[in-house]
């Protein structure tokens, strides 16, 4: 028997025990309301999706090519509608998330206005911004029920006995809208204890995996800018800690998280790290140093010295009073803080690189895994790079090094429109359409995500929207470009007030007034117009 026919049994029961004070109280009903509400807490949520993302982590281990993938968000209704197309036009949210951008909650979500993403903003922001995004999903799965709901009252009502068993049997296996969120805590907003009580108010948020950084939080930058700074593993690895002790306490014991190193872009470190012996971790970060060798007699006032080995070495220091590493440590810098991570309770990697290259990945990822043979990383799919350009030029190297003519081609002006029906730029697509799939293949990434989509969706159909209405126009630019794709291509915000909650509100009023219920969707209703 279904948790549906369960509830209305138990329900039922219920009302017999307490007789006519409970007369108005229909079991079916009680058991509808309870399928549309079924996750009370965040932590349900968080222990939920934990068990998801465990299940797909090993199902990759066993097969690289069912990764997973998901799509940035700023705004519950943004999460809301990726997973209602999801659903509409894949069946299944199967291997579907979100992402939690930090980028995206600094620009759009503080109460100062549009910032950098510099660890600025409110940092309850992103926790709140976590419960936007399942109170929106959770309205997902209430809407999709009530509708079926509703036809299978009207199925029961025509007498046809096959279709309403065929809604009853949607309604007991239904697919909930609920999905892993991959939510970007920055470099932890602070120090360890910081880190600890805004991951626990996420967790409590329903989010199951937390994404943190090797940035200095002082000094955290965008991924993808110049100036990035990173701390001694130490400082990462006490952080890292701190957010496991906040899954442990609130009870999510397989929680995820993910380490990121920002090393490849990342020159400067803020501090020297602290070395015991030779070979152990401060003295392997320290290594990569920017030094010259100098002498007593050549210490200026204040200058710091490494002792390495006999030898007093004086990293190079920045009147920021950043110190330097030397060129071309970068790799061997991310593959390290990889290792150390995954050895000290991380459970993914994330690699910030400066282009979209399976090749540069897949070398890293090899070398991190003759130390730990299942490493894996989540992977950034990001707008920052210049997709059409970095895979042209790529295909143009390729065509070089294998001797093909390429004198019709100017590398440094591929993304000029005059290429985009050539050969190089059709398997320059191909190849961005099969980027992830031959990244998973080769490259070890589980899960690969965008984190703006939506920042530039928005800007790209609002230019669109308003170049239009505000020329010549007029509405014509919305009812062609917009209302009309909406009904020929099914998005169910055409139909508005339903998305809004209007129908389960009316509902509710049924159940709870019975025939006196004034309903909103009467015939004198608007959006009966999009039958």
């Amino acid at each position: 028997m279904s948790a549906y026919q369960n509830d209305i049994k138990a329900v039922a029961a219920l009302k017999e025990k307490f007789g006519s004070s409970w007369s108005a109280i229909n079991p079916e009903s009680v058991a509808r309301m309870r399928a549309q509400n079924r996750f009370k807490t965040g932590l349900e949520i968080a222990q939920y999706t934990a068990d998801i993302m465990r299940k797909d982590m090993e199902e990759y281990d066993a097969d690289s090519s069912v990764y997973t993938q998901s799509l940035g968000c700023w705004h519950g209704f943004i999460g809301q509608q990726k997973l209602i197309s999801i659903k509409k036009h894949l069946k299944t949210t199967n291997k579907r998330y979100l992402y939690l951008s930090g980028w995206m909650v600094a620009a759009l979500r503080s109460d100062f206005g549009p910032l950098p993403d510099q660890s600025m903003h409110e940092k309850t922001a992103v926790s709140d911004l976590i419960e936007e995004l399942y109170t929106f999903l959770r309205q997902a799965d209430s809407r999709e029920l009530d509708l079926l709901f509703t036809a299978l009252d009207a199925a029961r009502a025509a007498g046809d006995q096959a279709k309403a068993a065929e809604i009853q049997n949607q309604i007991d296996n239904h697919e909930t809208h609920i999905v892993p969120i991959i939510a970007d805590i920055d470099a932890g907003f602070g120090n360890p204890e910081a880190t600890y009580l805004l991951a626990k108010r996420m967790i409590e948020a329903g989010a199951c995996c937390i994404q943190i950084e090797n940035q200095v939080s002082d000094e955290k930058q965008c991924g993808h800018q110049d100036g990035k700074v990173t701390v001694p593993h130490a400082d990462f690895l006490a952080k890292i800690a701190a957010v496991r002790y906040a899954f442990l306490e609130l009870g999510i014991d397989n929680g995820v998280i993910v380490a990121r190193t920002d090393s490849l872009g990342a020159g400067l470190t803020k501090q020297i790290a602290v070395t015991n012996e030779p070979g152990d971790l401060g003295d392997l970060y320290n290594s990569f140093l920017d030094c010259e060798e100098v002498s007593a007699a050549d210490l200026g006032n204040g200058d710091v010295v490494i002792n390495r080995g006999g030898k007093l070495l004086r990293p190079k220091r920045l009147p920021s009073n950043l110190f330097q590493f030397r060129a071309g440590t970068g790799e061997a810098r991310c593959v390290l803080d990889c290792i150390t991570s995954l050895q000290n309770g991380a459970d993914l990697l994330w690699i910030e690189t400066e282009k979209p290259h399976v090749g540069q990945i897949a070398a890293m990822v090899n070398e991190i895994r003759k130390t730990i043979p299942n490493a894996k990383l989540v992977y950034n799919n990001s707008p920052s790079f210049n997709w059409t350009l970095n895979f042209r030029q790529q295909v143009f190297d390729a065509m070089v090094a294998e001797g093909k003519d390429v004198s019709a081609y100017d590398r440094a002006k591929l993304m000029s429109v005059e290429y985009d029906e050539t050969e190089l730029a059709q398997i320059a697509d191909e190849k961005i359409r099969t980027f992830q799939r031959d990244g998973s293949a080769q490259a070890g990434i589980f899960h690969h995500l965008i984190t703006l989509p939506t920042y530039h969706t928005a800007a790209l159909s609002t230019d669109n929207l308003a170049k239009g209405y505000f020329a010549d126009q007029g509405m014509l630019a919305y009812v062609k470009g917009v209302q009309r794709q909406e009904l020929r291509q099914g998005i169910a915000c055409v139909k508005h007030q339903n998305m809004a909650g209007s129908d389960i509100g009316d509902n509710h009023k049924e159940y709870f007034a019975g025939e006196a219920a004034l309903k909103a969707s009467g015939k004198d209703n608007t959006m009966n117009q999009f039958h």
